[in-house]
């Protein structure tokens, strides 16, 4: 894996930033690649910020290093967006768009944010959107093509979700009681999804990973060795 590149679209989210950070620490990339609608106050000799209102690349050098595994950190509600066709607009347009320029590109192993119970078939349509996603990026054929899919998540964001803040309140009193399926309603921190991706990211290139696979809520608190 020494000497791959990386690109990330997403950088300045809640657990897109945690991934950045983790990405330019890691001595087996040697260009991470930031794909962003505005720049990001990061400084790295292998940092390239590519900015562009819809997250397009227009142009790409010859000579530059092709990144072969890709990180998509987007996504929104439809109290940011607005509307619920907005959000499909993100949660799925764009999310699609993005992996099909990854694809282009020459990125081979493709690792993705969903959501805890996505499914193109769910009542919501915020779920149904991510199943929708994880369909079509599936499609376009990837080596590997890897979901995460945590529930609510623990961080500091700049506008702050109430629905996480409330399930964690009520998490943080009721935890002793909780059992079965809704533990993975447990807030996750998204450092730790960072640090899951990236280990995801690492056994598909050593091909220890079935092409499409799937990881959601609990099972993403295992706690990887990273190297730094």
């Amino acid at each position: 894996m020494t000497g791959s590149s990386a690109i990330i679209a997403g950088g300045s989210g809640l657990v897109g930033d945690e991934l950045l950070h983790l990405l330019l620490n890691q001595p087996e990339f040697e260009a991470v690649y930031a794909l962003s609608r505005r720049e990001l106050p990061l400084h790295s000799s292998k940092l390239h910020q590519i900015i562009h209102p819809e997250l397009r690349i227009t142009e790409w050098e010859d000579t530059s290093p092709t990144p072969t595994v890709g990180f998509i950190c987007l996504g929104t509600t439809i109290k940011q967006a607005g509307s619920k066709k907005a959000l499909e607009a993100v949660d799925y347009q764009r999310v699609k768009e993005v992996a099909n320029t990854m694809k282009m590109l020459g990125v081979r192993h493709l690792v993705v944010i969903s959501s805890l119970f996505a499914s193109p078939w769910s009542p919501s349509h915020y779920l149904r959107c991510k199943g929708r996603m994880e369909q079509a990026l599936v499609k376009m054929g990837f080596e590997h093509c890897i979901f995460v899919r945590p529930g609510p998540l623990k961080g500091d964001r700049s506008q702050p979700r109430k629905d996480e803040l409330l399930v964690q309140s009520l998490f943080d009193i009721f935890h002793p009681l909780v059992i079965g399926p809704i533990v993975n309603l447990d807030p996750i921190p998204a450092e730790q999804v960072a640090k899951k991706m990236l280990m995801l990211a690492q056994e598909a290139q050593r091909h220890e990973l079935p092409k499409v696979f799937t990881l959601s809520g609990r099972m993403l608190l295992d706690k990887p060795a990273i190297t730094h």
